[in-house]
């Protein structure tokens, strides 16, 4: 947990579930450290690589009406990338025009992140400010954030302000596994199965060229 992140997270309402609970003590070293720090919480590099190596995350941001709104972004894998210490940014492709993260960006830029790697079940969560960048406004910060290869339309470049995080328990993450998680040991699997299905061909061959018995 960094140290700011209780001052963002632990409101008064919080407090009162984690006292009800008997948490508030455990957290309270935190929580004073936390109310007394007024800069931003630098990212360290064990956050820095796990979110390069990100291939998707949940967005959620603040709407003019109260509710919170969730996305999921995602794309190959080092698609979210690293600016900074304290900015992580990344190319916002074209989706179902319904622009509610970048219309809620544009009101209130407080936003969060969670991003889970379900092969070793970790999960990082991220306090932040966004800001929407259009293409058309800076096509070279859109550029460098692209992704070379990758079939999908640039609207905006979207950076955030780290402002805290906090890695998550992994207690409840289901693991799951993508097909590039498991092609090298399908791959393994195959060289094997062929190599078996050739050495049966050649035992079947040799059978049938024995002599039949009388």
């Amino acid at each position: 947990m960094s140290r700011r992140y209780p001052a963002i997270a632990f409101t008064d309402d919080v407090r009162t579930e984690q006292r009800r609970h008997g948490s508030d003590r455990f957290y309270e070293r935190k929580r004073v450290a936390g109310a007394v720090s007024t800069t931003p919480d630098p990212l360290g590099e064990d956050e820095r690589e796990y979110l390069a190596e990100c291939d998707g995350f949940y967005l959620a941001s603040v709407s003019a009406t109260g509710w919170p709104y969730v996305q999921f972004r995602g794309g190959p894998p080092g698609f979210l990338r690293v600016v900074d210490a304290h900015t992580i940014g990344w190319a916002d492709f074209r989706g179902n025009l319904q622009y509610v993260t970048a219309g809620n960006v544009a009101g209130d830029d407080r936003v969060a992140l969670i991003a889970l790697d379900y092969v070793h079940r970790r999960r990082l969560k991220i306090f932040g400010h966004a800001r929407a960048v259009a293409a058309e406004t800076d096509p070279d910060l859109c550029r460098s954030l692209a992704v070379p290869g990758y079939d999908a339309v640039v609207e905006r470049a979207v950076l955030v302000t780290v402002e805290a995080f906090d890695w998550n328990c992994p207690q409840h993450i289901t693991p799951r596994f993508s097909h590039g998680d498991l092609a090298p040991a399908l791959e393994e699997m195959r060289r094997e199965l062929d190599a078996l299905r050739a050495e049966n061909a050649d035992l079947r061959a040799r059978l049938d060229d024995q002599p039949a018995p009388n």
